[in-house]
């Protein structure tokens, strides 16, 4: 593959995390250089197929100038330009975080002062007083208006869904800010933010009628939502494969998953051992990291391990997937999560194959919307890390 420039641009007009969000979800393999007239030589970020595998910033100390420690520093760098080059990265893997894990932090340690703002003045990290949880807005791809059969608009403040309703409807934000709330015994907790080309209801939504919403969506700024012809949906759904189904299907559950793990965490209500009760560590052998399995019998948790702790993220079963999704990034087992399962637990191999074939050749709605799901996972994941994080911090300080 020869080198080629195909994106460029001013860090004014696209941030960082817009940037890697960009080349992430197109699968790009090549590097990405950021240039500021405050450093000597360009920030490197590498990519293969969309995923990083590696960064460098010749400003930091040498055993943090290469690895998850240069991509999160090269936050910092507000102001410059980039490129992108479309070529064969050869590298050693040293970066095994998932892209929007990287955003996350990379946002939130920026914010907190962590990491410092590159330029002319350096600034000290933020009081306490300051500090807050960062919720970054995700946006979604251009939207496909062949699927919208009608619009509606929505004023700040008003409540689209609310929890606990029943409703098929599935909007795509047309323009605007959306909050997706959980409601909890302490009050209601913000989980996502949601923008232009993202989408509100779940692929269960236009599948079956009257489904039970699991979150509150209110209008964070004025809102502009098309509604989606959830007929078509459903037809271009029912002609995937079985296995493509489930997979979907599976997918759209851990998002409910997680997101009810991040509020007993919030909520201090988590417990690992009743999380973990009768299973053990199922291990994926190294062979096996870049297959996707579906299980076939028993039950199985996501897990997270973290300094001093675990984060419990999901539980799963038959006809759930466990292994690596090759097409979608949400940050789970086989690299960033262990898989502990029941003394039954079966499962079978996935076609990787024919499933990411199925995958490029969806209707582009359909296809945006698996998408969308898959970076709300992410997000949830790393709010749930964040609020055991914080959990644990508070317990050592008694």
């Amino acid at each position: 593959m020869e080198s080629s420039i195909v994106l460029t641009g001013n860090l004014s007009f696209l941030t960082l995390g817009d940037i890697l969000q960009l080349i992430g979800s197109n699968g790009g393999t090549g590097i990405l250089r950021i240039i500021s007239k405050y450093a000597p030589e360009p920030g490197l970020i590498y990519f293969v197929k969309g995923n990083i595998i590696s960064a460098s910033n010749a400003l930091m100390e040498p055993e943090k100038k290469i690895g998850l420690d240069a991509a999160y520093s090269l936050f910092g760098w507000l102001e410059g330009e980039f490129e992108f080059s479309r070529e064969d990265v050869q590298l050693r893997k040293t970066i095994t975080t998932n892209r929007m894990e990287i955003i996350l932090d990379g946002l939130r340690m920026v914010d907190e002062g962590v990491v410092p703002i590159l330029g002319p003045v350096s600034f000290g990290k933020k009081s306490d007083a300051e500090k807050g949880p960062t919720i970054p807005i995700i946006k979604g791809s251009l939207v496909d208006y062949m699927y919208v059969v009608d619009e509606e608009e929505f004023y700040k403040g008003q409540t689209i869904v609310q929890e606990n309703s029943h409703g098929s409807w599935v909007w795509v934000i047309l323009e605007g800010v959306v909050d997706i709330i959980k409601e909890t015994s302490q009050g209601p907790l913000t989980m996502l933010k949601i923008a232009d080309g993202a989408f509100i209801g779940s692929i269960g939504a236009f599948l079956f009628q009257s489904t039970l919403r699991s979150f509150t969506a209110v209008a964070a700024t004025n809102v502009q939502l098309g509604v989606l012809d959830s007929q078509r949906l459903s037809n271009d759904f029912a002609g995937r494969s079985r296995e493509f189904r489930e997979l979907s299907l599976s997918i759209d559950k851990r998002l409910k998953e997680v997101t009810e793990r991040s509020v007993e965490i919030s909520l201090d209500k988590d417990n690992i051992k009743k999380f973990t009760k009768d299973k053990k560590l199922f291990t994926i052998k190294e062979d096996d990291k870049r297959k996707l399995f579906k299980i076939t019998q028993g039950e199985s948790s996501i897990i997270r391990k973290i300094k001093n702790g675990y984060v419990p993220l999901a539980n799963l079963g038959q006809d759930d997937f466990i292994g690596h999704v090759p097409f979608l990034d949400i940050g789970h087992e086989p690299d960033s999560a262990a898989v502990f399962a029941s003394e039954d637990f079966e499962v079978s191999e996935m076609d990787i194959g024919s499933l990411q074939e199925e995958y490029k050749r969806l209707p582009p709605t359909l296809k945006n919307m698996i998408e969308n799901v898959a970076t709300c996972i992410s997000i949830a994941t790393s709010s749930a890390v964040s609020f055991q994080k914080e959990k644990l911090r508070k317990r050592s300080k008694k």
